[in-house]
């Protein structure tokens, strides 16, 4: 039964696992301060064309989310999400927890708008509310869409309009620079926001996200709050080592659009197949509206999630893509969705 579940159901690609072989010996200093993770991090800052940044690794997304939230904000603020934001839906409460609230907008198509963030700005009038003090995006969205250039231009603006850190989420972001419908380089993702992430669990290595500082008042001792929320590792090479990989040619980005070029294929034939999509398709997340009929034979040949009932007949669900899905596996499903169609 293949799994369609999610993009890091896989270890990490050769190359990757190679790396980690070859220098599995190598004596190393620890905590990040080794020669690998100064390599990954020019290596990075080749292709965000600046040097007048800082770059973390950081175990994991859910720790890189809570450890930028919770150090950047002062204990009176809060951070504007979409309500299908990563870090209202699924950390727990990982932010909460650490006295800062979330604020939720409704989503279009996954995203925030300059509209949406500026009404929750205005409803916060006084002290006797949570005052906003970062905006947080993910890109790709949890429902697989991305922000353009012109979008995140308009809603950097408007950050600096209201004095707000602009935060983005790129557990994904790979898919999101890989995808036909992007305009934006990593490099200008550098130059409109203020912190963001690189994903490297969601593409390739064992674990790992390349936290980028761009704001210069956000660097100020941040080594210090990474141990102090224990997101430091002691073996910090071994992530050097993995993005030293990645970021030595184009692999990271290699990798995602192969995700993308697998999902591109489902994507057409449920669409020939006469199916719609509850969000636009374009990365490697896709979430098609099918029957239930159908989903009940589709569940003992693939494993996915199932993100919501529709109504008695019909579910959306979530197909998911990665670097390791293999052509064959998609033609199974492809070839599954057109011998079952209606």
């Amino acid at each position: 039964m293949y799994s369609f579940l999610n993009d890091y159901s896989e270890g990490a690609h050769p190359r990757v696992l190679d790396a980690l072989y070859k220098l599995n010996q190598e004596q190393n200093i620890g905590y990040g301060e080794d020669v690998h993770c100064q390599k990954a991090k020019e290596a990075i800052k080749s292709y965000l064309l600046k040097d007048d940044l800082d770059i973390h690794f950081i175990p994991g997304g859910t720790q890189t989310n809570l450890l930028v939230i919770s150090s950047f904000l002062r204990p009176h603020e809060c951070v504007i999400a979409a309500d299908t934001g990563h870090i209202n839906v699924h950390e727990t409460g990982a932010v909460e927890a650490t006295g800062h609230k979330v604020v939720t907008m409704p989503h279009i198509d996954g995203k925030l708008s300059p509209e949406s963030i500026e009404k929750a700005i205005k409803y916060h009038t006084d002290e006797h509310m949570v005052k906003p003090g970062m905006v947080y995006l993910s890109d790709t969205t949890e429902l697989g869409t991305i922000y353009t250039k012109t979008e995140l231009t308009a809603i950097r603006d408007l950050c600096n309009k209201y004095s707000l850190i602009l935060f983005l989420d790129g557990a994904r972001l790979g898919s999101a620079l890989t995808c036909d419908d992007n305009d934006a380089l990593l490099s200008d993702i550098a130059k409109l926001v203020d912190v963001f992430s690189i994903g490297g669990t969601k593409n390739g290595a064992l674990l790992g996200e390349a936290l980028v500082i761009v704001r210069e008042d956000l660097k100020k001792d941040f080594r210090y709050l990474i141990k102090q929320r224990g997101a430091m590792m002691a073996k910090g090479f071994v992530l050097g080592i993995q993005f030293e990989e990645l970021f030595r040619d184009k692999l990271y980005f290699e990798l995602a659009m192969h995700a993308n070029n697998m999902a591109k294929r489902i994507e057409n034939t449920i669409k020939d197949c006469g199916y719609n999509f509850y969000a636009s398709p374009g990365t490697n997340q896709l979430f098609p509206i099918m029957p239930n009929t159908l989903l009940k034979k589709l569940s003992k040949e693939f494993r996915y999630i199932t993100f919501h009932s529709v109504d008695d007949d019909y579910s959306v669900i979530r197909l998911v893509t990665s670097w390791a899905t293999s052509e064959e596996s998609v033609d199974k499903l492809c070839n599954f969705l057109r011998s079952n169609r209606n």
